[in-house]
């Protein structure tokens, strides 16, 4: 089973360019997960579930920390986030994730989902995503004198080495 992480991405530009009485704003919104059976209730509680909501655009965001669910016993917290929800990468290996989000150029939005992997080696991590975007999809013009230069396809490479914050 792949791993798979969430990675929202807010755009900066359309947010702070946006009317402050047009975005609302919580820190404290709620998750419930419930994955029992008649046998056992598994029931899991997050109460730090952050979240912008802009009601000019209808646009929502959501940050929903995976390890601030609480269940009523440690045991199920453990194996959630050890088994199923591997949110306890701390080990050394490489664990490929989903980049989810906006991807803004030149004006432009357009949605990407993409693999990418994070790895962990002696204590250290590193992100990496690799993709590619169609230069016709940010509208950007490429003059005539120049257009077999360009390439019509430009690659896109994320990588981010985490330091511990103090």
């Amino acid at each position: 089973m792949q791993k798979r992480l969430l990675l929202l991405f807010i755009t900066v530009i359309g947010i702070t360019s946006a009317k402050a009485q047009d975005i609302w704003i919580t820190r404290n919104g709620n998750v419930v997960f419930h994955a029992g059976t008649s046998l056992e209730d598994i029931d899991g509680t997050n109460s730090e579930v952050a979240s912008l909501f802009n009601i000019k655009t209808g646009d929502l965001a959501f940050q929903v920390p995976i390890k601030s669910f609480h269940f009523k016993r440690a045991l199920m917290e453990d194996h959630f986030n050890e088994n199923y929800m591997e949110s306890n990468i701390t080990k050394d290996g490489t664990y490929p994730v989903t980049v989810e989000g906006d991807l803004m150029i030149h004006g432009f939005t357009k949605k990407v989902n993409v693999p990418g992997t994070i790895t962990i080696t002696g204590g250290k991590i590193n992100a990496a995503a690799n993709f590619k975007v169609l230069i016709s999809d940010y509208n950007i013009p490429i003059p005539g004198v120049v257009s077999e230069k360009i390439a019509k396809e430009a690659v896109i490479e994320l990588k981010c080495n985490y330091e511990k914050k103090n």
